[in-house]
């Protein structure tokens, strides 16, 4: 069984930084690939990036890779997105989620694939201007 908690979400103005974290916890905490999406009031689940073994496997899925990074903290099992130049598009619910990915094989063909079996609780962001 996975858990995950979300934190760093907030207020803050257009063009400010704000950098969430992912504490993952469990039986195996360290064999999972975690990705961060978002979805906002009236829109689709979006994905925004995925990570597995603290950079072993990188993926961005939209236009927000000028912007945002994703980073793992593997002894703290904490995953984390960095966002800069923050729009008021960008105001949703943050969410982490993982799967179970036991080596760099599995971790290629989870991360494009997108489906998470484990869901944070979310961390609301909201960018004004």
């Amino acid at each position: 069984q996975v858990q995950l908690v979300e934190s760093g979400g907030g207020s803050v103005p257009a063009g400010g930084s704000l950098r969430l974290s992912c504490v993952a916890s469990g039986d195996s905490p360290e064999n999972l690939c975690i990705g961060w999406f978002r979805q906002a009031p009236g829109k689709e689940r979006e994905g925004i990036a995925a990570i597995y073994d603290a950079g072993r496997v990188t993926r961005y899925f939209g236009a927000v890779k000028a912007r945002f990074s994703i980073s793992q903290d593997k002894v703290a099992n904490t995953v984390y997105l960095q966002m800069n130049d923050l729009k008021p598009e960008d105001t949703a619910m943050y969410y982490c989620a993982a799967e179970v990915c036991t080596d760099q094989i599995q971790a290629l063909t989870v991360i494009p694939r997108g489906t998470y079996n484990y869901w944070g609780q979310g961390t609301q962001v909201t960018v004004s201007s």
